[in-house]
This record gives structure tokens, sequence and C-alpha cells, in this order.
């Protein structure tokens, strides 16, 4: 039997932290892991709690992140509730097995501290992970501070195991932006989290003798696109049962989270998206832009998979010019977001085509600044006024020297 963990009802946790206490509420049966930065606090974390009587759980040390999602695989075919953590190039490493975990249906909880992809070797946040990771058949959630990344590691238990869902999900967070920047965050009591998770009901469990089956079978062209197809099924309906733990969440907290949330976008002319930490950099230099008279606004999603294409176009539909930010290298192309969001505003009902821009900032880590976002909510302005762009489609900004502009 664990011991009781007695915490304060603020506590000062950063977002690893904020990840471990959310791990050992859930009473995870097995965590596999081999420690990578910035995650490695995760695992480092958890590792305390077991080694000090608050973990009952199995906590397995593995010799690469290969092995650690192998293992995850493993001991949750075998029935458990699982979890593990990665960052960069121990998530790329991963990648393998990230499809046989979604291929099998076994709802594994991965945490992502988000990190640039080598080479050059860095250590710092972009997005560059999150994204290598998007079509391997996982659900992503997305979060902006430590709060949300306890909150939303609960609510992850509960999608990734709940009977229409059975799809392992991912919870990313800003490698040391979020990760290892403390905040106040408000956890529940033990016995509150592990009520709200509820349970562990296995399905079809390798360990259940009386009814064997078999994980990771051969499955060619006859039957090959039937398994991809259920599986995307179960993807693209999760966002109702999600919606439904938002609000069974909501009760027992007061946190009311929403697929896509927004900051003043309701009449805003002018809009930015961005995903994480941003989002509520943004949020600022929005409120800075309402003192000025311009009507600017915020919008990010917490789920990347499923993308939420009708719940996106239907905010941004009214926008008259939008600056999509992505945080990661497009390596040849449009960035990955702003794919997804003129895919979204191409399909939404009565949108007013927006004029659109695609900024690529902070890869590696670099700094985005407030007078970054200023300057792209002024040139935004500027295409209103013009009702085209006044500048290239793609710019990179915040290099060292001129800006790169691109299509």
């Amino acid at each position: 039997m664990a011991s009781n963990y007695t915490m304060n009802e603020v506590e000062a946790w950063d977002g690893c932290t904020a990840s471990a206490h959310a791990l050992r509420q859930a009473q995870v049966d097995v965590v596999a892991a081999y420690p990578i930065t910035p995650s490695t606090p995760i695992i480092q974390n958890y590792g305390s709690f077991k080694d000090n009587g608050y973990i009952d759980g199995e906590f397995v040390l593995v010799e690469s992140e290969h092995a650690a999602m192998s293992a995850c695989v493993g001991a949750a075919a075998a029935g458990g509730r699982v979890s593990t953590a990665t960052s960069s190039q121990g998530f790329a490493l991963m990648i393998e097995v990230l499809y046989q975990a979604s291929g099998m249906r076994l709802p594994i909880v991965l945490n992502v501290a988000n990190r640039a992809l080598a080479s050059p070797l860095n250590i710092h946040c972009d997005h560059s992970d999150m994204y290598l990771g998007r079509d391997s058949g996982w659900i992503h959630l997305c979060t902006c501070n430590p709060q949300e990344v306890y909150d939303f590691t609960l609510m992850a238990f509960k999608l990734a195991e709940h009977t229409e869902v059975r799809v392992p999900v991912m919870v990313h967070q800003d490698g040391f932006l979020s990760s290892h920047t403390v905040q106040n965050v408000r956890p529940l009591s033990d016995e509150v989290a592990y009520e709200f998770v509820g349970d562990y009901v296995g399905v079809h469990p390798m360990l259940d003798f009386d009814r064997p089956v078999s994980y990771g079978a051969q499955a060619e062209e006859e039957w090959h696109f039937e398994h991809k197809a259920k599986l995307h099924h179960a993807i693209m309906h999760s966002k109702a049962v999600l919606e439904s733990v938002f609000s069974d969440f909501a009760k027992i907290t007061g946190r009311r989270y929403h697929i896509v949330e927004s900051f003043m976008a309701e009449d805003a002319e002018v809009l930015i998206f961005a995903l994480g930490t941003t989002y509520e950099s943004a949020i600022v230099a929005a409120k800075k832009a309402r003192q000025k008279g311009i009507k600017a606004g915020v919008v990010t999603t917490h789920l990347l998979r499923p993308f939420p294409f009708e719940q996106v176009g239907e905010v941004l539909k009214n926008a008259k010019a939008l600056a999509i930010m992505d945080k990661s290298s497009p390596s040849g192309a449009m960035g990955a977001m702003f794919n997804e969001l003129a895919a979204s505003l191409y399909q939404a009902k009565g949108c007013k085509h927006p004029v659109l821009s695609n900024y690529i900032y902070g890869l590696g880590g670099r700094d985005l600044t407030q007078a970054d976002l200023d300057g792209i909510f002024d040139e935004l302005v500027q295409d209103v006024q013009k009702g085209t762009l006044t500048h290239p489609t793609q710019q990179f900004i915040g290099l060292n020297g001129p800006k790169l502009s691109f299509f």
C-alpha cells in the first residue's frame, strides 16, 4: 500500500514535477523509461516517489527510449496502466514502437517535453518532435503551462482507456519554457485524482489465459487497410469523448477546458494562432494591440491529433488576416500548422477567407519577444488595410541577421 503524499492547496511546480505527480496519482502499474533532457525530471521525480514508498507500481529503467516504449507496449498488452516520458532524439528513437502501440490499440500515456531535433545538437524547445509523431496513430494533447500539464496528464488516462477510444495519448509541453518553469499549480487530492481517472479496466489482456489473444500479428493486403481504418475512426471520434472528459474534470476542479481556446477572437480582425507557451505570450501582445485600437485576438488548440478542423474553422472564419506560428522547421514547404489551418478554413462554412501568413520562429529555443509579436500584429493590420499580403507568405523571424522570406 503506497504512502499518502501530503500536498498544499497551491503548489509551486514546474511542468515536469506536475507531470510526475499526475502519474503518481493515476497509480500507474508500469513506468518504463530512459531519461533525456528536458523530460528527465519527470522520470527522476517519479523514481523518487517510488523510492520513498509513494508508488506501488513497477518502475523500470531500460537502455534506450526504443526499449522504454517496447517495455510499455509489453506491459500494456499484459493488462496494465502504463506510461513514460521522453523528448527530441529519444522521441525519434521511439518512433518505430509508437506505431506498434497505436496499431495494437494500447492506451499508453506518453509525456513529451518538446525539444529540437539534431543536427546540430540542441537541448532547447521547439516543436520538431511533436510534429514528427503526428501520423503515428496517437492522440496528441497540447498544453500551455504546468497547470495544464498536470490536468491533461490525468485526463489523458481517462481518454486513452475509454472503451470507445483505446488509443495511446501524448501530452506535450514546451521544453524548459514549461517543463522547467515554476508556476502555481492547484492539484487534486490523491483520492479525488484517482477517483477521476478510475480503476484500470483491461481489454483483451494477454495474461488472461482463459481467453488467449495475439498482439502484433502480421496482416498483409487482405486486412492491413481495415486495421488502419478502424484506428482512424477511433481517433476521429475521440473528440466527443474528450469533450466529455473536459466536462467531468470541470465539475471537480472548476477548470473548464475546450478543444480550441481563444482570447478576444469573437470580434478580432487580426489573429495569431500558436501552440504551447506562445499562446500566453501572444495574449499579452493582443492586449497591447487592443489598447492601440487594433481588434487583435489569439487562438490555440489543445488537440493536435485528431485535428479539430471544424472547431478551428469556426473560430477563425471571420478574421481578416491570420498569422500562423510554426515552431519547427518546414524543411521545404509551408509550416505544418499553416497547412492544417489552411485546410480548416477552406472547408469552413461562411469563411471570409482571411489573408494567411506563416511565421517560423523559436527554433532551437530562440527567444520570441514581445517586440516580435507586436511586429506580427502590425503586419497583419497592413494586410487588412491593403486587403492582401503586404509581405511574403512565409517568414523566418528572430534570426541573427535579416529575416528569411519565402513563397
